[in-house]
């Protein structure tokens, strides 16, 4: 086993999420380092479920509407694919939702139009055409192999837009990339990510545009996990290295931190308990915990 030059303190780690974080990320935390049944972290995840089907009530820290959102919901079905629950009937309603709000080419807008109304960041914003969105909610879709009229058309957006590459940059490579990693043509996907690939740069990293100064989207953001298709444009050493990082990242109080804009006291504490959860998640899945 090589030697990292930062040791991870896993009881600090612990003791933020119990002081800072929200009860479903404690849950998901035990889950994770405990092997705590999942029950009770999927009755906490149902509190943020509508009648609509769809998820709101800031499940999504930069949104804070009890209404439902596609980003929240999008939150919502990874939760699901992270703690195995892809057969619950959460799943189904979400996606039944997701088809009802779709655009008519299959799309997902940023924001719904009530967002305005309760405390958001600028960038949760509606839009009028489809946003990066529509990319991950097909990538974690196609994951569990989910099928339907509303998930084809949102395929075929992601398949034009990602092969025409039009507009990509920051996020939307990001997304672009995840669903990549589980889209079913695997020849067809490999040749995009090759593709998609030329636009990182030298550390594999990207910018990320109106973002905070100097915030990227570094290799373990663009590729989470190993086996991803999309570990093809890293190198070992470059994943390596991410990892070291994560390690130092592990700030005074325990919890881990993040480089994009903190607009309220809430979703700042909101974030950081989920950081810290992917953080922990991330040296988990690599073999550094």
């Amino acid at each position: 086993m090589p030697q990292h030059r930062s040791i991870i303190d896993v009881g600090a780690a612990k003791r933020f999420m119990f002081e800072n974080a929200r009860l479903l990320d404690r849950l998901r935390m035990a889950v994770l380092l405990d092997d705590a049944p999942i029950g009770p972290a999927l009755t906490a995840l149902r509190a943020y479920r509508n009648p609509d089907g769809g998820f709101g009530h800031a499940l999504e820290p930069d949104v804070r509407g009890p209404h439902s959102e596609p980003v929240s919901t999008l939150a919502a079905l990874e939760i699901l694919v992270e703690l195995g629950a892809t057969g619950d009937e959460m799943l189904a309603d979400a996606v039944g939702w997701l088809d009802s709000i779709a655009f008519p080419d299959g799309s997902i807008t940023m924001a719904m139009p009530a967002a305005a109304a309760y405390p958001r960041a600028p960038w949760m914003a509606p839009s009028t055409g489809g946003s990066h969105l529509t990319f991950m909610l097909a990538g974690v879709l196609a994951e569990v192999e989910t099928s339907g009229p509303w998930f084809k058309r949102a395929c075929d957006w992601c398949w034009d837009r990602v092969e025409s590459r039009a507009g990509l940059d920051g996020y939307w490579i990001k997304a672009g990339i995840g669903f990549l990693d589980t889209a079913a043509d695997h020849a067809r996907a490999a040749a995009s990510l090759e593709r998609l690939g030329k636009r990182l740069e030298a550390d594999g990293s990207i910018p990320v545009p109106g973002g905070k100064e100097d915030e990227r989207l570094r290799p373990l953001t663009l590729s989470p996990r190993p086996g991803l298709r999309s570990r093809a444009l890293f190198t070992e050493a470059q994943i390596d290295a991410e990892l070291d990082e994560v390690q130092r990242g592990q700030q005074p109080d325990g919890g881990w931190t993040f480089d994009f804009l903190a607009w309220c006291p809430g979703q700042e504490l909101d974030w950081r308990g989920g950081v810290t959860l992917a953080a922990l998640r991330t040296l988990r899945l690599h073999g550094r915990i």
